[in-house]
Order: structure tokens, then sequence, then C-alpha cells
């Protein structure tokens, strides 16, 4: 399993709820529009495949594989993951 920032710009309040939706349904932790996300191979594939139709053609979404261990400043903890745990 592997961590992505996803972060996005969406420009309907409609469809970003629903981006929003579907992304916090996978996410670990973030600010707002920028969510750390663990996915293996199988769920990136799936939440693309989820992500692609609630999307407009001026709507941005940016999903950046996170290669090495977070950098952690100020007051920021390394947050933990593991499968079939919920995090709310």
């Amino acid at each position: 399993m592997k961590n992505y920032i996803v972060a996005y710009d969406i420009f309907s309040p409609k469809r970003a709820y629903k981006v929003r939706k579907l992304v916090y349904s996978h996410a670990m932790g973030g600010q707002k529009s920028a969510l750390e996300v663990p996915l293996d191979k199988k769920d990136l594939t799936d939440f693309i495949e989820r992500m692609e139709p609630l999307l407009a053609k001026d709507d941005l979404v940016n999903i950046v594989e996170v290669e090495e261990e977070a950098i952690l400043l100020g007051k920021a903890n390394a947050l933990t993951y593991n499968k079939g745990v919920i995090i709310l």
C-alpha cells in the first residue's frame, strides 16, 4: 500500500460535494482539498474509475504518489493506517 496526496479544485458545489465524499472515504488526513490517501494498486485504479465520472472539463484533480516518509514540521504527527480500520 502506498500513500498518495489527492488535491482537487472543483468548480461546481454539487460536483465538489461528490468528489469530497469519495476522497474523504479513503483519506487518512489532510487539509480541505488536499488529503493523504492510502491505496494499493487495485484500490488506486478503482478510485480513479470512480472519480472520473464526477468531473467536468474545468475541474482539477492531482494524485501524487508519496515516495518517501513525510517530513513533519510543527505539531504534525505521522499518521498510521491499518487495512480494515476506518479513521473518522
